[in-house]
């Protein structure tokens, strides 16, 4: 029996390569003598550039830049063996930077993630990887483009500041000095959701409460990005809304459209050709993936989606082993999930879970093993 085990991380607790592994053991329980292939998996979220640098036999470049709140701190990219950046914008502006007490998408930028593209030209690379998951921004690259020279212009001339709200200030665009190396560049935003920019499924929305948003603020938040559509489209002829994936990241992705001519692409699927995942499950038997946490913005194109998605095109069956699963969640079936598992083994608090994945993830996964051999069992 061949298993492809391709899970995505357990944000907090297991590296997708951790969770594998222990994917792997919980399996081997119940067939010893399997053939198990290990991909772990990312989407363009945290681990992204972890998984596709180690992967490569790629390299890492350390920087220091500014960061969500405008404090330095240290951030790094990958340099992939075929010469291509990888860049995590939660490296430089991520949630992960921050307490818990400092989120705060009015004000939060993603100026780092500009540095860090500016440090990439800087070393002669032209060709780029964004992933924009993790992020504590709402402020559709604004930061990002002002790092790299962009103007973004108020009423009277000036300069706005970091921030979404600043986008309520915004009048004018004038990328006249903005970095001339852009247009050499190939960019590709490795989207960890399809989401809109505005709207009911838009980045502010789906995503500004987890960033440390009011219902008040959430509301203005999607009033502010959609006038940076109006001003995007008026300065620049660009058109960002409805497009899916660009409410990715607070509109981190509408900006690098925007800006910089950026192409986006499903992080999962990206992952996924890099890896060569097709080519491994086309013969298997079963696919295992996996994350942290699956609910109703799983389905927006996150790890689990993304793999299912290649075993749906070879009728592998696929099953999700999962720290958390939330209300919404049965919305996977519908593509392409077969069954579902949590680790959780009764009432958990979310300090056990996450100090005790390792063995819960075995446990599911022997769990799941089991009713396999079950099931094989009925079948003669």
């Amino acid at each position: 029996m061949k298993i492809v085990v391709a899970p995505g991380s357990f944000k907090g607790s297991l590296t997708a390569s951790e969770v594998s592994d222990a994917t792997e053991k919980g399996f081997r329980r119940i067939f010893p003598a399997s053939n198990i292939v290990k991909i772990p998996m990312a989407d363009g979220g945290d681990g992204t550039l972890e998984c596709l640098v180690k992967a490569t036999n790629g390299r890492i470049i350390n920087e220091v830049v500014t960061g969500p709140l405008g404090k330095k701190v240290k951030a790094c990219y990958g340099v992939l063996d075929d010469e291509t950046v990888i860049i995590e914008s939660a490296s430089s502006s991520g949630l992960k930077l921050l307490k818990p007490e400092e989120y705060n998408p009015m004000l939060t930028t993603t100026y780092g993630t500009g540095e860090l593209i500016k440090s990439a030209l800087d070393k002669g690379y032209r060709k780029l990887i964004i992933g924009v998951g993790g992020s504590a921004t709402n402020d559709a690259g604004a930061g990002m483009a002002q790092a790299l020279g962009v103007r973004l212009l108020d009423s009277s001339g000036k300069n706005i500041p970091f921030g979404g709200q600043a986008l309520s200030k915004l009048d004018k665009i004038d990328i006249s000095e903005m970095d001339k190396r852009i247009a050499e560049t190939e960019i590709v935003v490795a989207c960890d959701v399809s989401n809109p920019l505005t709207g009911v499924c838009g980045a502010a929305n789906v995503y500004g409460r987890q960033k440390g948003a009011t219902p008040k603020m959430v509301k203005e938040l999607d009033n502010y990005l959609e006038h940076f559509a109006r001003i995007a489209e008026k300065d620049l002829g660009k058109k960002v809304k409805g497009i899916p994936g660009a409410g990715a990241a607070g509109g981190t992705s509408a900006g690098l459209m925007v800006f910089l001519d950026a192409k986006l692409k499903p992080g999962a699927e990206l992952v996924a050709e890099y890896l060569k995942l097709s080519e491994h499950i086309k013969d298997a038997d079963l696919v295992v993936t996996g994350e942290g946490k699956i609910d109703s913005q799983t389905v927006y194109g996150k790890t689990p989606v993304g793999v299912a998605k290649i075993a749906k095109k070879f009728g592998t069956p696929i099953i999700i082993i999962a720290g958390q699963i939330s209300e919404g969640a049965e919305k996977l079936y519908a593509h392409g999930i077969d069954a579902m598992l949590s680790t959780a083994q009764g009432p958990i608090s979310l300090e056990e879970s996450i100090s005790n994945a390792e063995k819960l993830v075995v446990s599911a996964s022997e769990s799941a093993a089991r009713m396999l051999k079950t099931g094989l069992r009925m079948r003669k």
